[in-house]
């Protein structure tokens, strides 16, 4: 069997490992890029978790040290995360605590404890207001004196992965992260038994992990008189008139599954507001955190192409695949999200070496091309200057599309989706309070856009800027990238799936949240300020839905004239 480490363990190195160089970088240039981008998130996690301490002090006229404390107990104790919470209280927290009481607000503490650092010449990053003594007379000597001792305990957390005993999890560990596959997959498939990391949250849930002839989304074998499968939950055989169910009530439905190729907003990245927000943090608001950190704070269950179960993060769930499941209940489980954050059409060829899908034993499949930003999206100063030019664009996707080609099954479609319109962002959030500034009325999402943009780790300071110009270039880009997504569709033709063309529908999901009572910010994720919100998605795959049926009926197949005697039969069949 081997020595298998428990999934708390597990999660322990990914939550300390992967932040600090696990993967190996081929260049010391790579390697300088990467050190400068990590210390920008320890700025920008110093700050949120500072603050966080001021606010729940303040919230429950508490000391600073009680505040740590409570912070701490709040972080689910079976994950290890307060143990993490309390070594790093250890190491930090009588200097934050300190500060505190000094009332040094989040950014001077930060750049005290030399968490955040003023590169010469650059600008001091801030994002809170900055004080009126200014910062010389505010960052003390003895603060930054008592920074070299915290310092040297930071080796404790790092370099775990040259232990021998660690060696090969990290390596595995190291796979994952970068194949995108799930991390427990014992017949090796792509589908697994477990719903994070990678598991059946992401695509659907296999019903025979140690045999690799059994997965969601394959042509039944000899109608699965025995097996099931294709772990849609229909098999055996209907004693009345011996004809095996999957044949009686799945052959010639046209039963097919979806796979998204997307990016953050397939996968549905969220941050909770409560995490951040002290009138609302308790144990019971970081109970999913360990879920939602082992996936990548992504959330497909609930996303608009494939999520499956009812919301928890607020709104509710709708998706494409729970439509074709309505539609025909022999697409049980058959889903795959394969999305990513930081997803693009430069890297969908990454994501593609994911895909679980065989010509000869598979269902065609309807596949979303989504890469919605991220060609126009990024961190650099010159922004304008790294979004991909529409030739690239072109090249990248017709690569894509013939690697489709070449995996799947005839019969299929592709649908590619336009880029968003991200002047959205601005427009609706920049004079709103972001969760962090909600208490003391002294945090926009203006000034949080440029925080982000000063540490360099903006996610797109194309749109979310206060340069108006900026942000019509970044608009223009994104079209003419559509425009050649458009191009693809009228002039290109492939073996075994035909292709379609859908603008981003942020329109009629604007209007479609209005006709309901609600508002255009409500649509967007509240503490990155950046993504479509749970509301959003929703929506989304509503319209999206609603225009292939309209549009193209033929890509999602008749309805099924059998589905309430498969319900009625396989009872059980609803679990995923």
């Amino acid at each position: 069997m081997g020595w298998k480490m428990a999934p708390s363990s597990v999660f322990l190195l990914l939550f300390l490992l992967l932040p600090n160089g696990l993967s190996s970088l081929p260049n010391v240039k790579q390697k300088l890029l990467y050190d400068d981008r990590h210390q920008k998130f320890t700025c920008m996690g110093c700050v949120l978790i500072v603050s966080m301490v001021e606010q729940l002090a303040q919230v429950h006229n508490s000391t600073a040290k009680e505040a740590l404390e409570r912070f701490c107990g709040y972080l689910p104790e079976k994950w290890t995360l307060q143990d993490i919470c309390f070594l790093i209280s250890e190491i930090f927290g009588p200097s934050i605590i300190k500060m505190i009481e000094r009332k040094m607000n989040a950014d001077v503490a930060c750049h005290a404890l030399q968490l955040c650092k003023q590169e010469a010449g650059q600008p001091f990053c801030h994002l809170y207001p900055l004080p009126k003594v200014g910062l010389k007379v505010t960052m003390k000597k003895p603060e930054r004196m008592a920074t070299v001792k915290i310092l040297k305990h930071i080796p404790r957390l790092l370099g775990l992965c040259s232990l021998p005993l660690l060696k090969n999890l990290c390596k595995k560990i190291e796979g994952f992260v970068k194949n995108k596959l799930p991390y427990e997959d014992f017949d090796g498939d792509k589908f697994s038994i477990f719903p994070t990391l990678r598991g059946y949250y992401w695509r659907g849930r296999d019903c025979d992990d140690a045999d690799a002839a059994v997965y969601p989304g394959r042509r039944p074998d000899q109608w699965d008189v025995k097996v099931d499968s294709n772990c849609n939950g229909i098999w055996g055989v209907d004693p009345k008139d011996g004809i095996p169910y999957e044949q009686k009530f799945c052959n010639g439905t046209e039963s097919k599954g979806v796979i998204i190729l997307g990016d953050s907003a397939s996968a549905h990245f969220h941050i909770p507001p409560e995490w951040v927000t002290a009138s609302q943090m308790s144990r019971k608001a970081f109970s999913n955190l360990p879920e939602a950190l082992t996936n990548e704070l992504d959330w497909p269950q609930f996303s608009e192409a494939t999520g499956f179960l009812n919301s928890t993060i607020g709104g509710w769930t709708e998706s494409i695949y729970l439509q074709l499941l309505r539609r025909n209940r022999c697409n049980h489980r058959d889903y795959q999200n394969l999305s990513k954050n930081g997803g693009s059409s430069e890297n969908v060829l990454d994501l593609l070496k994911s895909l679980a899908r065989n010509q000869q034993f598979d269902k065609p499949a309807i596949v979303f091309f989504s890469m919605v930003g991220n060609d126009v999206c990024n961190g650099y100063p010159d922004t304008v200057k790294h979004m991909t030019q529409p030739e690239k664009m072109r090249s990248n996707v017709l690569q894509t599309l013939r690697h489709l080609d070449s995996h799947l099954p005839k019969g299929s479609h592709v649908i590619l989706i336009g880029l968003v319109d991200g002047r959205f962002l601005w427009d609706n959030l920049h004079k709103r309070y972001h969760p962090l500034g909600q208490l003391n009325k002294d945090v926009t999402y203006e000034q949080f856009y440029s925080f982000l943009s000063c540490l360099r780790i903006n996610p797109c300071n194309g749109w979310m800027s206060s340069n108006s110009m900026l942000r019509d270039l970044t608009a223009e880009r994104a079209s003419q990238l559509s425009d050649i997504l458009k191009e693809i569709e009228k002039l290109e033709k492939f073996t075994n799936f035909d292709l379609f063309y859908m603008n981003y529908p942020i329109k009629e999901i604007t209007e479609m949240l209005q006709k309901m009572g609600g508002e255009a910010w409500q649509l967007i994720e509240p503490v990155d300020g950046f993504h479509p919100s749970q509301i959003a998605s929703a929506l989304g795959a509503r319209i999206v839905w609603n225009k292939i049926l309209h549009k193209w009926p033929r890509v999602l197949g008749q309805e099924n004239p059998f589905n309430n005697e498969i319900a009625m039969i396989f009872k059980d069949q609803g679990g995923h």
